[in-house]
């Protein structure tokens, strides 16, 4: 009888009055003991009130019935492809709405819309690779500052493919302890395309210049990602750098030449299709002929042949770090051991001496700097007030 009244009364009433009698009776719904003939024609109700002319009605039944799991299905599905003011409650939370529904409106939907469905808590992995694959970078934004959201790896290069040069999407996914490291690399790539075009556009510097200094910036960033990676993190950054045509003899001696045995070990093992284990025994072999084998296998150049024995003969004296920065920084003494050996070989190729000479520089610099920086930090600890001066104060 109460419903009946209801529904005779809200033909007439003002649109503000109509709107807070519906969100009574969608509370009712849910909350109050009600006969099954009220239940019947409280439903009634409500769908006819999806016809309501006024968004402020249903925005209200939205508003209620959004974390409900009990709410009419029915109701929530069409109040969900709603314009987006009203759609947003129940994409963002409502548990009724399946993988199937998110990814259509995903598909179909405004920024609004995919933005709230990237929100949801536990977001199904199937939901966020549409938000990967066709959302807009707002909706990128929110699904990889969600820590509910199930992201495949697929998903996470396919953001970085579509919005990895805006700052905010590289910033963001820097940001993620869990990235993985050929996802972050990756973001390196980008950021790295993006200042070469910005300098070359400004005329700052030559097309050729710009792309070598961002080639051997991506090579840097490389062995600092790879010192941090392990297991299938690191076979994955691998796999990832041959297939992008980046594992070359020169980012493979660099490694070395850092000290990680670690990436020169997995580079080796991925080229030339051996296990890790047997090239592990063939590196540690210091009569060097297991050497010369193992880079055969994996296609380098022999012109190389000597600077990676060399620098592996330093490796084993100096000692090589498992991870952190001792891995991911040019040694400057093997640096400068291998030059000296090459320089006085006549086979050496010119452009292994050039790229050596550019190790030698860039390490140099490197040293440099920290010991500018510790001198800096030991001041800094001198000028700081003793205890007994502290005491008198």
């Amino acid at each position: 009888m109460i419903v009946r009244q209801f529904i005779s009364w809200i033909r007439t009433a003002p649109a503000g009055e109509r709107a807070e009698a519906t969100r009574a009776l969608a509370r009712a719904w849910l909350i109050s003991d009600l006969t099954e003939d009220d239940r019947i024609a409280a439903e009634g109700a409500l769908l006819m009130l999806l016809d309501d002319p006024s968004p402020l009605v249903r925005q209200a039944m939205a508003e209620v019935f959004a974390h409900s799991a009990e709410a009419p299905a029915a109701i929530v599905q069409a109040l969900a492809a709603d314009q987006p003011a009203i759609a947003l409650p129940l994409l963002e939370h409502s548990p009724l709405l399946i993988d199937a529904d998110l990814v259509d409106i995903v598909a179909t939907g405004c920024d609004e819309m995919q933005c709230a469905i990237a929100r949801r808590v536990d977001l199904p992995a199937s939901v966020a690779a549409a938000i990967a694959e066709v959302g807009s970078a707002a909706a990128a934004l929110e699904l990889i500052e969600n820590p509910y959201a199930g992201l495949a790896p697929f998903s996470w290069d396919r953001i970085v493919e579509r919005h990895g040069h805006l700052a905010a999407i590289r910033e963001s996914m820097l940001a993620l302890e869990d990235l993985p490291s050929a996802t972050r690399l990756a973001l390196v790539a980008k950021l790295s395309d993006t200042l070469a075009q910005f300098v070359v556009a400004r005329n700052w510097l030559g097309t050729d210049r710009a792309e070598r200094i961002a080639g051997e910036a991506k090579e840097r960033s490389t062995v600092n990602i790879a010192a941090r990676a392990f297991g299938d993190d690191m076979q994955n950054l691998i796999a990832h750098l041959r297939a992008t045509g980046q594992l070359t003899a020169g980012l493979i001696l660099r490694a070395l030449l850092s000290g990680n045995l670690d990436l020169f070990g997995a580079a080796l093992a991925e080229l030339s299709g051996l296990p890790y284990g047997r090239v592990s025994a063939l590196l540690n072999d210091r009569g060097g002929n297991g050497l010369s084998a193992l880079l055969r296998r994996a296609g380098l150049p022999e012109s190389t042949y000597a600077a990676f024995r060399v620098a592996l003969e330093a490796s084993h004296e100096v000692g090589y770090v498992d991870s952190g920065d001792g891995a991911a920084r040019l040694h400057r003494r093997m640096v400068e051991r291998v030059l000296t050996h090459c320089e006085t070989d006549h086979t050496a190729a010119e452009p292994l001496l050039i790229l050596l000479r550019r190790f030698a520089t860039e390490s140099a610099r490197e040293d440099a700097r920290m010991f500018c920086e510790e001198l800096a930090a030991e001041d800094a600890l001198a000028a700081l007030p003793y205890e007994d001066d502290l005491v008198a104060a």
